[in-house]
């Protein structure tokens, strides 16, 4: 077999990666891919592993069939592709299917001797970014017989970024999506369940490429490299954790310094994309409505204060109440549809 290193311009990448060792690029983010078409009977994946937490799998899509496969916790791991023996030409996608519980460095493939690469599509004009949690990363969306119930004791087998509503609301629309998406991740530092009790929130991860502290350095994100059209922030689900004081206390001091938190983020936001369309959710995953309430101060005040009709607020038909559970696939599905129909009537630039 003959080996192609990751730097091959026939590959396809999308994602916020990290390609300073180009033959070696590094995926931190859900939904971040590698496409590749080529002709040929044999197709082996090289990839290197760093795990923190929980069992570790990488996402393939082949010949418009999914499956997933188990990484070695560190060290390298070889997948070897099952393909449609009926097709000359081959289409594999390789995707990051959890968030940063690991990170994995794409170092190539091997096909037959008499292989031929091909160039891989070209990727959508559309862009569409995504900041938020658990539920965007769609984590545990294939338990499905847990349905619209509490979750069950998993190891990450259950995490699919397949079916977030992230990708499937991306696909739905013709768009290429950036998820920057983390389990248990509040806004704020000090709230949420990422890494407690030194939690971390997302104003300190979101212009990042890799930040995870366990897992090495922390590298910056360049936002020169990729402009979105449209960017959702979906947070305000985790910082009610461990004290929901936006339900107790909606108008005390803890719950103005959230306001001027997410007034802030916008802010950020705004100074990095001035042209995007914003718009602010939460999910069908079970929270108080104090939340989103919350998130309409800050947006009208935002609004108001700087004249930006580019920024707006959606509240899905069953948000806050949908499930006390993660999304499923069928909810997934459900929040990604009525996203859609929304965005797709927004006057989008570009679109």
């Amino acid at each position: 077999m003959k080996r192609i290193d990751a730097d091959n311009n026939h590959l396809v990448y999308s994602g916020r990666i990290d390609f300073r060792d180009p033959k070696s690029p590094v995926f931190v983010y859900p939904c971040t891919n590698v496409r590749m078409r080529f002709r040929g009977d044999r197709l082996k994946i090289l990839l290197r592993n760093r795990h923190e937490y929980w069992k570790n799998f990488a996402g393939i899509l082949a010949d418009g069939k999914q499956m997933k496969f188990s990484l070695n916790e560190t060290g390298e791991t070889v997948l070897e592709i099952p393909l449609d023996e009926q097709r000359e030409e081959h289409e594999v996608m390789l995707f990051k299917r959890q968030d940063g519980c690991h990170y994995f460095a794409f170092q190539g493939i091997w096909l037959d001797e008499n292989a031929e690469l091909l160039a891989a599509p070209e990727l959508p004009g559309r862009r569409i970014e995504v900041f938020g949690d658990s539920v965007s990363a769609g984590e545990l969306s294939e338990a499905v017989d847990y349905t619209g119930k509490e979750d069950p004791q998993h190891e990450g087998e259950y995490s699919n970024s397949w079916y977030s509503y992230s990708w499937t609301t991306a696909r739905l629309l013709g768009a290429e999506l950036h998820d920057i998406a983390q389990g248990g991740m509040a806004l704020l530092d000090g709230s949420g369940w990422y890494h407690e009790p030194d939690a971390e929130g997302m104003v300190s991860v979101w212009d990042k490429i890799e930040y995870n502290p366990v897992l090495g350095e922390i590298v910056p994100w360049d936002f020169s490299k990729w402009i979105p059209d449209v960017v959702i922030v979906a947070l305000g689900q985790n910082d009610s954790h461990p004290i929901d004081y936006m339900a107790e206390h909606p108008d005390g001091p803890k719950a103005q310094a959230w306001k001027d938190g997410y007034y802030h983020f916008l802010e950020k936001l705004r100074k990095v994309y001035p042209k995007a369309q914003i718009v602010c959710i939460t999910t069908l995953l079970m929270h108080d409505p104090a939340w989103d309430r919350a998130i309409t101060e800050a947006v009208d005040r935002f609004r108001s204060d700087n004249k930006d009709e580019k920024l707006t607020q959606y509240l899905f038909r069953r948000n806050g109440c949908g499930t006390p559970g993660h999304l499923r696939i069928t909810e997934g599905r459900e929040m990604a549809e009525e996203l859609a129909r929304y965005l797709e009537k927004l006057s989008i630039r570009g679109w």
